[in-house]
């Protein structure tokens, strides 16, 4: 799917802040911007699970952002996350602004908020759809429980002191049995996250395809693989692993047991980021990886 232009059509526009809970100045920024925001005559509201920033309004659960025109994020990749989670199948745009570390996916400087919010209200951003994944865990009781996921899916060992030993298999056919510290089943957009931190290649948002990733694998031959988006990839706990936990984009949510099977395939829907119109993927390699970069000591 291509990117295409950000258009606000509606008269009464309503954005909703999520912001870095504990930062005082992504606090501060949610208060300026809502300042700014409703002397431009938006409805301002603040997201669930956040304390209410003076003059707006409070949204209560999730169900009721689905009405919002745009997200605002302030703070970092952590807080863009947790603005999707939020959203839960809900396709609200989301623009973020880092104020965090690192922010592969909020792209913007809190430098310039007020500029890139100018241009979002004059329908000058574009939207960039990212591929979303899903897993659905089915349990020895033949429940099955679904999660949605931007960066990845994690089964690691958590404190347990053993390695866990997980079967992977690719469309129904056995791709390897795999000893290590965890597993990390990532999307292109979490290509740069924790899988590259385990040695996984890095994918262009676009690609669609799943990374299966070890972490501190037992066995040297252990390697990353990238497989299709067309077929459904499933992963099963092997005997010798008592429990393991399921982690979802940084969340744990479950405890896997070898009676658990997990399956994991692309979502037949989208989230959409909004960024400017000349976003470059290999410029924001450059500038948060120093990607391509030489370094030349001494002198």
């Amino acid at each position: 799917m291509k990117m295409k232009n950000f258009v606000i059509k509606d008269k009464k526009k309503k954005i909703a802040l999520v912001y870095r809970i504990h930062s005082k100045e992504a606090v501060e920024m949610a208060t300026k911007v809502t300042n700014w925001l409703l002397k431009k005559k938006v409805a301002v509201f603040t997201a669930p699970e956040q304390k209410k920033i003076p003059r707006t309004e409070v949204i209560v659960s999730s169900n009721e952002l689905k009405d919002m025109n745009l997200i605002i994020v302030l703070g970092g990749d952590g807080t863009y996350l947790r603005a999707v989670r939020l959203l839960r199948h809900h396709t609200v745009p989301i623009i973020g602004f880092n104020m965090g570390s690192l922010g592969f996916l909020t792209t913007h400087s809190q430098d310039e908020v007020f500029d890139m919010l100018t241009m979002t209200l004059k329908n000058q951003m574009m939207l960039y759809p990212l591929s979303l994944i899903r897993a659905t865990v089915k349990t020895k009781t033949n429940k099955k429980i679904s999660f949605d996921a931007l960066n990845d899916f994690v089964i690691e060992r958590g404190s347990f002191s053993q390695l866990i030993s997980t079967t992977v298999f690719h469309n129904k056919m056995l791709v390897n049995d795999i000893k290590a510290d965890g597993i990390i089943i990532s999307s292109p957009t979490g290509s740069t996250a924790y899988n590259l931190a385990a040695g996984g290649p890095i994918l262009h948002p676009s690609v669609k395809a799943l990374i299966v990733t070890p972490v501190a694998p037992h066995s040297l031959t252990s390697r990353p693989l990238i497989l299709d988006s067309e077929n459904e990839m499933t992963l099963r706990l092997n005997e010798q692993t008592s429990t393991a936990h399921f982690i979802v984009d940084g969340q744990k949510v479950f405890e896997l047991s070898p009676e658990d099977e997990v399956t994991i395939k692309m979502c037949n829907h989208y989230h959409y980021a909004v960024r400017k119109p000349d976003h470059s993927f290999f410029s924001l390699l450059k500038e948060k990886l120093k990607f391509g970069d030489r370094y030349v000591t001494g002198a």
